[in-house]
């Protein structure tokens, strides 16, 4: 069963994947390139997949999904539309649904998924897990991470990437609250007393003349994709900040 509890009955293993989240696109393809057969627009890693683009995460083309005759489409509950999952479902389309909201789950949720599918579970999968399902470390920073700007957005509680900095020994803030991605005022951002704010290059692109000069707090530019994605970018990213802190 996927992470919401439906069963999956395709072939196994599955020979044609089509998969709407970056992510994902990129686990896939690191275990079984030829069986993805289908991706979104903003699935970028790895720079050479060649495979049939079904437009973005949001709004996918489903029509183009369906002439992929895939056995499986796989989805994230947050990144993907509870909406396109329920017409790729009434078409007959099987659809896994990936639930993610921390970095052990995100290790659980794809040995969930490759075994579901009947794909081999690669080697970065485990040296994910012994790297970042471990006890938790002391917070040595405190760190806002905002990830869009007009309006401001900021990571908050309870999201994939607060818990991936929580294991590298940093508190993101607000530390507390309902949301999961507040809008904050330039000003509030501020008065929250990081040591840093980090600055991702996605989803919101922010550059050395995009985001820095609106602050006064300290502030890094960053590679999106260590902070927001789970799969192999997982290893890149606790080696990256090894060679930070060395």
């Amino acid at each position: 069963m996927d992470d919401l509890g439906t069963t999956y009955d395709g072939p196994r293993p599955a020979r044609r994947v089509v998969s709407l989240v970056p992510s994902l696109t990129e686990a896939l393809v690191s275990v079984d390139r030829g069986a993805v057969v289908g991706a979104t627009e903003w699935c970028t890693h790895p720079g050479d997949l060649d495979v049939t683009r079904v437009r973005g995460t949001k709004n996918p083309d489903l029509a183009a999904v369906r002439a992929l005759e895939p056995d499986v489409v796989v989805v994230n509950k947050e990144e993907n539309r509870e909406l396109d999952v329920r017409r790729l479902r009434a078409a007959g389309v099987r659809v896994w649904v990936t639930d993610i909201e921390t970095v052990p789950g995100s290790v659980t949720s794809m040995e969930r998924l490759l075994d579901g599918i009947g794909w081999q579970r690669p080697a970065w999968l485990a040296r994910a897990r012994e790297l970042w399902c471990g006890p938790l470390p002391p917070v040595t920073r405190r760190v806002v991470v905002p990830i869009w700007r007009d309006p401001w957005m900021v990571v908050g509680p309870a999201t994939f990437t607060s818990d991936l900095c929580r294991r590298l020994g940093w508190e993101t803030l607000p530390a507390q609250g309902d949301s999961r991605y507040p809008a904050m005022t330039v000003e509030e951002i501020d008065a929250l007393g990081a040591d840093a704010v980090l600055l991702p290059d996605e989803p919101y692109e922010f550059t050395a003349d995009d985001g820095p000069e609106a602050l006064r707090s300290p502030s890094e530019l960053v590679d999106g994709r260590m902070l927001t994605w789970y799969g192999p970018s997982l290893v890149d990213a606790h080696a990256s900040v090894e060679r930070r802190d060395a």
